[in-house]
């Protein structure tokens, strides 16, 4: 539990780092090869991780401490899932094993997920609203027409 868990805070903080660096990255600042360098590291480490490290760690906790093995059926809370062979009202047995694939299956979905909204966030980092300059008096202050609202 104790590798599975500290994965997982390995994973926020190195994204956690990388939204951080993309606040106060300006969007058209040219790239220095040094830069290049270390952001595909960053990159390629964060995908290593999340897709490699986290899910095994995730396996090797089921299989090892949580003792998750093809023998352990699962029923569920009151016996819900529980099959007809079994006594139950389900025609499909499901054992623990599946239920950790499952969960495998669900951390590279929720990776994936979230690979997406990072390169769609990083690529949209320096896009704001245009707004419209105010027409500003000789003085400085800007003008503001009779009736209309600020």
């Amino acid at each position: 539990m104790v590798a599975f868990v500290t994965s997982l805070i390995v994973t926020a903080v190195v994204v956690g780092g990388i939204l951080a660096y993309q606040k106060r990255r300006p969007a058209g600042q040219v790239v220095t090869w040094g830069e290049a360098m270390v952001g595909s590291l960053v990159v390629f480490f964060l995908m290593f991780w999340v897709y490699g490290v986290v899910p095994h760690q995730w396996l090797t906790w089921a299989d090892n401490e949580l003792n998750w093995r093809v023998d352990k059926i699962l029923y569920g809370p009151g016996d819900i899932l529980k099959s007809q062979e079994d006594g139950g009202w389900s025609p499909i047995r499901i054992n623990y094993i599946v239920l950790r694939d499952l969960i495998a299956v669900g951390i590279y979905i929720i990776a994936l997920g979230g690979n997406i909204l990072m390169w769609s966030a990083w690529q949209k980092r320096g896009e704001q609203q245009a707004e419209m300059p105010v027409e500003r008096s000789q003085f400085g202050r800007p003008l503001v027409k009779e009736g209309a609202e600020s």
